[in-house]
């Protein structure tokens, strides 16, 4: 068969295509941190930046979000991995239903998401005010922690935790590692967390990110259900404080970056490292004589 002629990429295409993706994500981001400094009549301050943490509502709305993707994360992971687990152990043909269920939140928008989880919260209280589901109703709408926040974020994670454990999982032999420690003396739960989990670190981190990510940003659902997380308190501060709203939304950007570039290279460093106990090892094994 003849082979197909692949002509090179010039290297200086590459250079042009990288500077544009840069300045689109660049300028806007300059624009917003010109705007936060540029006070008229002032000049340059960070009068904007050096004012957030005291301002009211910042400390509670961030230690908010923060709990809620805490509590979200765990609940996503804890769901998530037996269940993908044991799908690629037991049942590799319901691969197709899971994926299609894992993704419907993509397909449904917010607004109808948030009208449904409206009209239960209002039909329970009206038809289960004598019983004791009740209390189980109010304590779901605690504005101290809305543990109602926590199941819808965990259902608009779902397509971001899986695919990210599904491609964690499809670069590790799932089924060589249990079966290893099962041989060992492992149980079904021992052999999860000591031979599978620790070879899906970077999928648990990645997962864990977006999951992160999305709470910290989601926006719609909190603001129609009436709680204020630190994506609401951005917003309403903005009316009357839009140097500041923006200073802080550029403060979380920033981190949320940061946060990315450590992932990618906390996870460069284990391939690294294995690799170099991998070559270590194999340097180290004798070479068989020749006869």
């Amino acid at each position: 068969m003849a082979r197909l002629n692949r002509t090179p990429v010039p290297a200086a295409w590459r250079r042009a295509v990288l500077g544009l993706a840069g300045l689109y994500f660049l300028v806007p981001l300059a624009a917003s941190v010109v705007f936060t400094v540029d006070v008229p009549g002032q000049g340059l301050t960070l009068d904007a930046y050096t004012t957030i943490i005291g301002t009211e509502g910042f400390t509670t709305s961030l230690l908010l979000s923060l709990g809620l993707a805490a509590v979200t994360i765990a609940v996503v992971l804890l769901l998530m991995v037996p269940a993908l687990v044991a799908l690629r152990l037991g049942a590799p043909r319901l691969k197709p239903v899971v994926e299609a269920v894992c993704s419907l939140p993509l397909v449904v928008p917010p607004i109808a998401f948030v009208a449904g989880i409206g009209t239960v919260l209002k039909w329970g209280p009206e038809h289960l005010a004598r019983t004791p589901l009740f209390q189980t109703f109010v304590a779901l709408q605690n504005p101290d922690f809305p543990v109602v926040l926590v199941l819808a974020y965990v259902v608009m994670a779902l397509p971001f935790t899986y695919r990210a454990l599904d491609a964690g999982l499809q670069a590790v032999d799932v089924r060589t590692l249990v079966e290893a420690a099962r041989s060992c003396g492992a149980n079904g739960t021992q052999a999860l967390l000591r031979a599978v989990l620790p070879n899906l670190r970077g999928a648990l981190m990645n997962a864990a990110f977006l999951t992160l990510a999305l709470v910290l940003g989601e926006y719609t659902v909190a603001q129609l259900l009436g709680f204020r997380p630190f994506a609401v308190w951005i917003v309403n501060v903005s009316g009357s404080q839009a140097q500041m709203s923006v200073a802080v939304s550029v403060l979380s950007l920033l981190v949320t970056w940061l946060l990315l570039l450590a992932l990618s290279g906390a996870g460069g460093r284990r391939t690294r490292t294995s690799k170099d106990s991998e070559a270590s090892k194999a340097s180290k094994t004798p070479k068989a004589s020749k006869g």
